[in-house]
């Protein structure tokens, strides 16, 4: 057969070999994948077809052969392979779950301690903490600029005491609530 009417035959094929490609693939991009290395490989191995035969079912085996090399590629690179003791790996990453219930408990216990603070420096500090500026916080509560400001500083220190007391270091509170 020569070269020419091996062209021709392909050509012939090339709108079911896409359908059957598309079929494997769900995916047009795919499937366009699929019937090029489908067509690459028949033309690379064109001294393989005997003359005679189903040049399309010949060609569908190619492609359908392709796709499962395919597939096990793919099942291979996401198998994971555990050499730890005890299979650590495999048996604790399925059943973790990703949630921010110690963050929230520690915001609750935090909060608590804002609410148990003075109401005097308590008030400013939440108008601070909810996004008020200094002075319209001085401006509604009719104190001095400075007045505001100290009493944020002493809520802050007061917080900070509170945080040592109950946990140690503040600075692995942070470091909890962040992440």
């Amino acid at each position: 057969m020569s070269t020419v009417e091996f062209y021709n035959k392909i050509d012939q094929v090339a709108g079911p070999l896409n359908s059957f490609a598309y079929k494997l693939t769900k995916s047009t991009d795919d499937a366009q994948d699929l019937f090029q290395e489908t067509a690459f490989r028949a033309l690379t191995n064109k001294e393989k077809f005997r003359p005679g035969t189903n040049f399309k079912a010949w060609t569908f085996t190619i492609m359908k052969n392709i796709f499962i090399n395919n597939y096990r590629k793919k099942v291979k690179a996401n198998t994971i392979i555990d050499s730890t003791e005890n299979l650590f790996y495999l048996n604790s990453g399925k059943n973790a779950i990703n949630n921010q219930a110690g963050s929230n408990m520690l915001m609750d216990e935090l909060m608590t301690m804002v609410t148990n603070l003075d109401e005097s420096i308590r008030v400013p500090f939440m108008m601070h903490y909810e996004g008020f500026k200094y002075q319209e916080i001085a401006d509604e509560l009719e104190l001095p600029l400075g007045t505001v400001k100290s009493r944020i500083f002493f809520a802050r220190k007061a917080l900070k005491a509170a945080i040592k007391g109950n946990y140690g270091n503040y600075e692995t509170v942070r470091e909890r609530i962040s992440a």
